[in-house]
């Protein structure tokens, strides 16, 4: 099995502006405590970008967990955006689709797919808006999506869902941004191989790290370092030692960063069994899902 001297965390924000508060990033190296990058500091979308393509650059042997969608549902309906002409075939098309629509929108911001009067149709709105192709109920779900509700590994919502505090949309397409830029920089399991050495990227959900950590489903948010402290030594890590509040993006970066580094060298891990080529080209699929 492939080793890592770190892993990484990395907690999303698709809110509009220049800076985000809920961008975390944390890192977990060898056997030590995990660590924030840039303690205090208020991230930008550019500024996480220009820190991995600085990683890729150096060649570090880390596992770098992001914590947004990469893909929409295709395998339900043979298409991410059905009755959609430009509707992409594969990941690396559905990023560019997304970029290109977004192209005046500033920050990485995704203001500009979400108006296009294609794109719209898909989606659950805000203001009681829903588009006419929206799926009824939750929306439509990845396999990887359907497959950990189903087996009670995890509970996701719909990407093409827009509303509410779950909502993880925005966040995915802003994240598709990002990984349009990456996209030949860095590699991304399970669409890229894993390679022998160097940096890959993977997609997480921070909630896998909470309950891995004996945080109870649905109030698995830590906002206190003791609390946090207690978590990590669960996962076999040693503390932080921060006390009093945490904020938990800070708390779910660090977590998990722990969290990857404990579970990266399960085989099973690498090679679920619903996921196939074709899937990995069109859905991805979430590490830690088996």
């Amino acid at each position: 099995m492939r080793r890592f001297t770190h892993f990484a965390a990395l907690d999303w924000s698709g809110a509009r502006g220049p800076r985000q508060r809920g961008i975390a990033l944390a890192v977990a190296s060898g056997a030590a405590a995990p660590a924030l990058v840039r303690p205090g500091h208020i991230w930008s979308r550019a500024e996480i970008l220009a820190w991995l393509q600085d990683v890729a650059a150096a060649g570090a042997d880390m596992l770098i967990g992001f914590d947004f969608s990469a893909a929409f549902a295709f395998e339900d309906r043979g298409a991410y955006f059905p009755e959609w002409a430009d509707s992409p075939a594969e990941l690396p098309a559905l990023w560019a689709l997304v970029e290109r629509t977004t192209a005046v929108d500033p920050h990485y911001e995704v203001g500009g797919f979400l108006a296009h009067p294609e794109a719209r149709r898909h989606f659950r709105h805000g203001r009681g808006e829903v588009g006419d192709l929206f799926e009824p109920g939750a929306g439509r779900l990845r396999v990887v999506e359907r497959h950990q509700r189903e087996t009670k590994q995890a509970a996701s919502v719909s990407n093409f869902n827009l509303v509410g505090a779950a909502q993880v949309g925005k966040a995915s397409l802003a994240g598709m941004r990002l990984l349009h830029r990456l996209h030949g920089t860095l590699p991304l399991w399970p669409i890229d191989p894993v390679p022998a050495k160097g940096p890959l990227l993977v997609e997480i959900y921070t909630s896998l790290a909470a309950r891995a950590a004996g945080g109870v489903p649905g109030r698995s948010k830590i906002r206190d370092g003791a609390a946090l402290d207690a978590a990590l030594v669960a996962l076999g890590s040693p503390g932080t030692g921060l006390r009093g509040p945490v904020s938990d993006h800070a708390s779910d970066a660090l977590l998990t960063a722990a969290w990857l580094r404990t579970i990266a060298g399960e085989a099973a891990l690498w090679s679920p069994s619903p996921l196939s080529e074709a899937l990995a080209r069109t859905e991805g699929w979430t590490f830690g899902i088996i």
